[in-house]
């Protein structure tokens, strides 16, 4: 039997955990959170939903950091889909991209924008990263009732 309460969220949006985003970001030094709201934001400089992140340009948005644009990305989990090819789409526009998503390697975006079935391995310029245990999202005490996964794409250009 499923325990549904286990499941159910008055939110699909679950606060990156603290100490993952700060030793991501020592790794790869973030210069915008693309899908943060205010509450829930790991860094300065963050899209709004009223700035719609899925039609805004990422590597464009002013960043307090110089360089190349890296991007965070925590979506809402129902969203997944739209924000995993818009993620996909950046790096093909020259952004690196670190995701933080449910490992749910049996969906479409799963194998859309990141698993190549052809060669068993990630697709070019992506990384995927297992995350070992369930993390506690936010300021939580429990544990997610689903198992994460770090898909990072890499930058390149379409061709």
């Amino acid at each position: 039997m499923i325990d549904h309460a286990l499941f159910a969220r008055a939110s699909d949006e679950w606060s990156t955990p603290r100490d993952l985003y700060a030793s991501l970001d020592a790794e790869f030094g973030f210069s915008l959170d693309a899908a943060a709201t205010t509450e829930n934001t790991c860094s300065r400089t963050f899209l709004t939903r009223a700035e719609n992140a899925l039609l805004s340009r990422w590597g464009l948005v002013p960043s307090h950091r110089a360089g190349p644009p890296v991007i965070w990305l925590n979506p809402p989990y129902s969203k997944v889909r739209l924000f995993i090819a818009k993620a996909a789409a950046e790096a093909a526009l020259g952004c690196t991209v670190v995701c933080l998503v449910p490992s749910r390697t049996d969906t479409r975006w799963f194998h859309d924008h990141v698993w190549d079935v052809t060669t068993h391995a990630p697709r070019p310029h992506v990384e995927v990263r297992f995350v070992r245990g369930r993390l506690k999202f936010g300021d939580g005490t429990g544990s997610a009732p689903f198992p994460s996964l770090l898909v990072i794409f890499r930058p390149h250009r379409a061709g």
